[in-house]
């Protein structure tokens, strides 16, 4: 299997984006990285504009700004379309490795038991404020995209969370990453 000199991660065992990323992407090519663990992804940001790391998976939001000043390259956006902000990007598909989907997500989560009707007015908020268009396209421009209204929804967010368990568990359980 062929080994890359060194990989970044985020936290002690991985934000979302690099568990998927690089756990994903090692069984899905037959790879294998070194891992160098970071405190934050803007450390392991410095280290890879620095050339200290050859590779990393990254959210938009972090990487997108030294795309642009070219300080590091961006090989493809981890999923089906390309994204609005940086169209200049090949997606996985364009760029040889159909279907790795790994894209970040973010929610708003309460406590287990929350009334109803306070997930109700945090999820109306949310809403409204994703609805906004300078909101949008401040989230566009950090290449942040905003679901579909329909996908606003608990309802939603627990189907899609459901999805990604089921998808994500078993490559995080073949890799004896522990939930902390």
């Amino acid at each position: 299997m062929p080994t890359c000199k060194r990989f970044q991660a985020n936290q002690k065992n991985g934000d979302g984006v690099t568990l998927k990323g690089a756990m994903g992407f090692q069984k899905q090519t037959g790879t294998r990285f070194q891992f160098v663990t970071y405190r934050s992804a803007g450390q392991a940001m410095q280290d890879m504009i620095a050339g200290h790391i050859d590779l990393m998976f990254v959210n938009p939001n972090i990487a997108l700004e030294h795309v642009r000043a070219g300080s590091i390259k961006a090989y493809a956006v981890t999923a089906k379309n390309r994204m609005a902000a940086a169209s200049n990007i090949p997606t996985v598909d364009e760029a040889g490795l159909p279907g790795f989907y790994a894209s970040p997500w973010f929610a708003f989560w309460t406590p287990k038991g929350a009334p109803r009707v306070v997930i109700d007015k945090i999820n109306a908020a949310v809403v409204d404020a994703l609805a906004d268009t300078a909101v949008r396209s401040r989230l566009a421009n950090l290449g942040v995209e905003v679901p579909p209204r329909e996908q606003q929804t608990p309802e939603a967010l627990g189907t899609f969370h459901k999805a990604e368990i089921e998808r994500w568990w078993p490559i995080l359980k073949e890799a004896s990453i522990k939930v902390e």
